[in-house]
């Protein structure tokens, strides 16, 4: 009864049609990515060593992701990618895994590792294999699909800066992130991107006093601008993110958005891992974007357990992501995401008709 009744009630409600997406903010959409996004497996002959002496960690990361462009031709419209900085270059090109197991394909032939630049790639010495060794070749990459789809839907990018920050008293190590490399990477993305490709908070912000206030004011760009665009956010609630903000209130001339604290001037979009968490649907309310996740460390997948990402549609959280918009494999499982009709954007459920309308 319960069921039949919760139709009835969806039918009557005025529901935006997707061929009105056009004209609605950003904030008003939804889109399913990838965690990780860069991620190739382990090589076999290394996992299994892994595996033989930490079974259920080895487990958490079993999983890999096709070539980014193929991805964002499937329709998916959020990537994550992690970076380390490396000044001098070479800090990474030698991974330690490699001398465990006997074996093992080639890696970097080309010698990319060895250049200067931030490099990307997940658990240092392990999981350590990615499309992609830079991030200037990832983000070139980027900017010729765009331009080669200039009417594609904004592209969200979570952006971990990986590497600790000292303690204070404490000398830099090299894999330390410092602010010097904020400001290099702010120059990557403008640089390698072009300006016009990236949604900065000062697009956000516009003539309002703050990044936030302009975002509870509803002033995301329409989807019909934000098309052949990309949107950064940076991964990191602490040190990091404090470290960003600096210098930048409201994160004025930054090339990426931060998971800053509803209620500061800089607060415009955040991260809520968890789908069920009960604030999402009140902050995606009041203006704000959300990344959530639909699984995480291969668990939903191998118990083909969807009520996450469930809850993570029923939230309105703008962006999703998950390990599998294609199904494992690497294990049997009937497991994967997507939107009906496998679609991986639509418009945002939560919202009705009468929630339309956006400032540019």
């Amino acid at each position: 009864m319960k069921t039949i009744l919760s139709l009835i009630i969806a039918l009557a409600l005025p529901v935006l049609k997707s061929e009105d997406a056009d004209n609605l903010p950003i904030n008003k959409i939804q889109v399913i990515g990838s965690h990780n996004s860069y991620k190739e497996a382990i090589d076999p002959a290394l996992f299994k060593v892994f595996q033989k002496r930490d079974s259920v960690s080895s487990s958490k990361i079993d999983y890999e992701h096709i070539a980014i462009t193929d991805q964002l031709n499937m329709g998916l419209r959020n990537l994550e990618i992690d970076i380390y900085p490396d000044e001098k270059g070479g800090r990474y090109a030698q991974p330690k895994g490699l001398e465990l197991a006997p074996g093992q394909k080639a890696y970097d032939p080309e010698g990319k590792m060895k250049q200067p630049g931030f490099k990307i790639l997940h658990v240092p010495d392990l999981d350590f294999r990615s499309h992609y060794f830079t991030l200037n070749e990832c983000l070139e990459d980027l900017k010729k699909w765009s331009e080669a789809h200039p009417d594609h839907t904004p592209v969200f990018i979570t952006l971990e800066a990986k590497g600790r920050i000292p303690k204070a008293g404490e000398a830099a190590a090299n894999e330390s992130f410092a602010e010097k490399h904020f400001e290099e990477l702010d120059k990557v993305l403008f640089e390698k991107l072009g300006k016009n490709h990236i949604i900065t908070p000062d697009d956000v912000r516009g003539k309002y006093e703050t990044l936030e206030s302009a975002v509870l004011a509803g002033n995301w760009p329409l989807l019909k601008n934000a098309k052949g665009k990309f949107l950064f956010l940076l991964d990191d609630k602490a040190a990091k993110r404090d470290m960003y903000i600096a210098g930048h209130p409201s994160l004025k001339g930054r090339a990426m958005f931060a998971c800053a604290d509803p209620g500061t001037p800089e607060a415009a979009m955040t991260i809520r891992n968890n789908p069920k968490d009960p604030q999402i649907k009140d902050l995606v309310n009041k203006g704000y974007i959300i990344r959530t996740r639909a699984d995480s460390d291969t668990r939903e997948a191998r118990i083909n357990d969807k009520s996450s990402f469930e809850a993570a549609c029923n939230s309105g959280a703008q962006i999703i992501t998950t390990d599998y918009y294609l199904k494992s494999t690497h294990f049997k499982s009937d497991y994967s995401v997507s939107f009906d009709g496998k679609k991986y954007f639509r418009v945002n459920p939560v919202f009705t008709a009468s929630d339309r309308g956006g400032a540019k």
